[in-house]
């Protein structure tokens, strides 16, 4: 019997993991919430943010939450974070049985401070800790649907868990690593966002690949002192979901968050460039929680607190630079 697999999301990385998915011999049912776009995207089995992929007519596109969801092995969660909690609480009503469900998203909900899995685990009462996990790593969706070789890692407190979820996605051009470190590899996906916008802001100012390459290394160190704050494990931000993660967003063409940063960079308003995106830049909800969430855990993120300052109290991009390069000298820990 093959695995059924429900994939929760149809922007470009939910079509490119259940696209991945299909190759790999899973029966896939993909939701997307929108009825006119579910419409679309069925008949004509591709997006056009997506020109490199082409959906099987095997994978059901659905926009009944319901059909995607119940009676699934494997349940991918491929949403912006700050609509999880309500699909969540619709997914409460429904049967998912032993269903393993997978946080694909990178993002920290404002105001509850909470990571991804926290919000599942929170509004799905009849799931166990067990049954969650979580995949980052480096994986822009453009080069996963052309098979271009990427490695990620998926995580779980239990880790029979973490390797159910390796042997459905691996194969020759997607290798997964598993880990028990659910929390570090959490925030390292979300974290590393705030840190290509600044990447970004870089980029849209002038400034050259010395500035870039400080930004990367004082960035994860900022990124691994707030997870261990919040008992995260320090190796895990040397991995993929940390540093490896770190470097494809803030130097990728592909990456949303550098692009709003960069667009920053060269004097727009934040709202201005919002407004025109329709793909969601998870960095700038996830600025404000990570500032809210140093000062809950007292620890100093210098970097976080100045993207903070430069996206919200418009305080100009060479400013918060100038305010970086002139802080208090010290040692390097």
């Amino acid at each position: 019997m093959s695995t059924q697999i429900g994939v929760l999301g149809a922007g470009s990385w939910g079509m490119a993991l259940a696209g991945l998915l299909h190759q790999n011999g899973h029966n896939v049912t993909l939701w997307e919430y929108d009825a006119a776009t579910c419409q679309d995207l069925s008949e004509k089995r591709t997006s056009p943010f997506m020109p490199d992929l082409k959906l099987s007519a095997a994978i059901q596109v659905t926009h009944e939450l319901a059909q995607a969801a119940e009676n699934k092995d494997f349940i991918l969660i491929v949403l912006p974070s700050h609509t999880i909690r309500s699909v969540c609480q619709q997914l409460a009503l429904m049967s998912l049985g032993n269903a393993i469900l997978v946080s694909c998203s990178k993002g920290i909900e404002n105001h509850s401070l909470k990571r991804v899995s926290e919000i599942m685990m929170e509004n799905l009462p009849g799931i166990s800790e067990s049954q969650v996990a979580v995949l980052s790593g480096p994986s822009h969706a453009e080069e996963v649907v052309r098979q271009i070789p990427t490695a990620v890692t998926t995580a779980s407190f239990r880790s029979r868990t973490a390797r159910q979820v390796q042997e459905i996605m691996a194969n020759t051009y997607f290798r997964v690593y598993t880990s028990q470190d659910l929390i570090g590899v959490e925030l390292g996906g979300a974290l590393k966002n705030v840190i290509a916008i600044a990447a970004g802001i870089i980029e849209g100012v002038g400034y050259g690949d010395n500035t870039k390459a400080a930004l990367l290394t004082r960035g994860i160190f900022e990124m691994t002192r707030l997870g261990t704050a919040m008992d995260a494990n320090a190796n895990t931000f040397a991995g993929l979901s940390g540093i490896g993660d770190l470097i494809v967003t803030c130097t990728s063409p592909h990456s949303r968050n550098r692009y709003v940063g960069e667009e920053i960079g060269k004097g727009r308003k934040l709202k201005e460039i919002l407004d025109e995106m329709i793909m969601v830049a998870e960095g700038v909800r996830t600025t404000q929680s990570a500032v809210d969430l140093s000062k809950v855990h007292h620890v100093n993120m210098p970097i976080t607190q100045e993207v903070y300052q430069v996206l919200f109290e418009e305080k100009p991009p060479k400013e918060a630079i100038f305010d970086l390069m002139t802080r208090e000298l010290k040692s390097e820990d």
